[in-house]
């Protein structure tokens, strides 16, 4: 099982999400360490190569950006409400700086 690399400040976001939608997103990421898919989600190239988003249906509707590709870890990117129907630019370009603050961290 990969362990989980939370980026930013991810983790309090999620921990932040309604109870029954944090349970529900933290089912999925538990997915996701086990090598699974999560059960509702949707690559998200506008981001980067490899990340993805979970999309949880529970008490409105709630996000996970996440890249599971590396082989050391699953590295949640960004976690939000999702509050209209495009996935909001300030969201998408926090995701991507975290996502580069991760590959130059990797070199």
């Amino acid at each position: 099982m990969k362990p989980i690399h939370w980026l930013g400040d991810s983790r309090r976001a999620i921990g932040a999400f309604p109870s029954a939608a944090r349970q529900a997103a933290g089912y999925q990421l538990f997915r996701v360490q086990s090598g699974l898919e999560p059960h509702d989600w949707k690559p998200m190239q506008s981001v980067g190569a490899g990340v993805r988003e979970i999309r949880v249906h529970v008490d409105g509707e709630w996000r996970v950006l996440y890249l599971a590709t590396r082989p050391e870890a699953v590295y949640v990117l960004h976690a939000f409400r999702k509050k209209s129907r495009r996935t909001p630019a300030p969201d998408l370009a926090l995701a991507r700086e975290r996502l580069k603050q991760l590959e130059a961290g990797r070199r």
